[in-house]
Order: structure tokens, then C-alpha cells, then sequence
């Protein structure tokens, strides 16, 4: 069993990665809810709508932001991340 998932939030609809997170700690004792960019909010809305909604005991244990260089040596840009721990428990 494996005891940590990830979950890449993208531009699908907010529900498809709720059902995603319910279903990955069904199997994992913590998933960890991952997005840069303009998809953080996203996630946060993500974590928001499992917890009030259908895990009301779901543990966030971590959130952790940080920067990504991307892009090649003439065309470089920073991005935003986001990554939100969550356990049952």
C-alpha cells in the first residue's frame, strides 16, 4: 500500500479532482495536492471543497509554496507553486 499520492491539479473541472483526492485516500494514508501557476487557486479550492463537503475530518498538514524557474536560457520566467499535504485521520 503505498502511504503517499500526488495529485497534479490541471484545467479540469474542480469535482473531477475532489472524486480524484477521496479516491487516493481511500488507498494512501496522505495525498499531496500539487499545482503552479494560475491553477493554485484551483487547488485551494480543491482542498476546500473535499473538507466542507465530503471528508469534514480531513487533516491539511502541510502547505508549502515555492518558485520554478521555467523556460529556456533566453526565455526564463518564474512560476508559482503550491503544494497542500492532506491525511486522514
Amino acid at each position: 500500500m503505498s502511504t503517499d499520492e500526488r495529485i497534479y491539479i490541471g484545467s479540469k473541472p474542480i469535482l473531477a479532482y475532489v472524486t480524484a483526492v477521496i479516491t487516493a485516500l481511500s488507498r494512501a494514508d496522505s495525498v499531496n495536492v500539487m499545482a503552479r501557476g494560475r491553477a493554485i487557486s484551483s487547488a485551494v479550492d480543491v482542498v476546500e471543497v473535499t473538507k466542507r463537503s465530503f471528508m469534514k475530518d480531513l487533516n491539511v498538514e502541510e502547505i508549502s509554496i515555492g518558485t520554478e524557474i521555467l523556460g529556456e536560457e533566453g526565455n526564463k520566467r518564474n512560476v508559482s507553486t503550491i503544494t497542500i499535504k492532506l491525511s486522514k485521520p
